[in-house]
């Protein structure tokens, strides 16, 4: 039962983090990230990104970066583990 009770509580987090990335995305979609990625393998540290989408699962940035634009679709589950931080949000 008390796993239970984790995962309910897991599920709403992610719920709240999916919520505010959401209404970022609506009013102002550039933030900073930092990025602690080992699958696929992604390091950014203090990055400015513009949110480009949102959605079930998923949540796609764009890295401004000189000559070409990269693009990350990024878990929101990593944003719960810390492997993600958004610096503004």
């Amino acid at each position: 039962m008390i796993e239970s009770v984790g995962m309910m509580s897991d599920i709403y987090e992610l719920e709240q983090i999916r919520r505010r990335i959401s209404e970022r995305y609506r009013s102002d979609p550039n933030i900073r990230i930092n990025v602690s990625l080992r699958q696929p393998k992604l390091r950014l540290s203090n990055v400015p990104v513009k949110i480009t989408g949102v959605y079930r699962h998923i949540f796609q940035v764009e890295e401004a970066s000189p000559g070409q634009t990269k693009r990350h679709a990024l878990q929101y589950t990593d944003v719960l583990t810390h492997s993600i931080e958004l610096l503004d949000l």
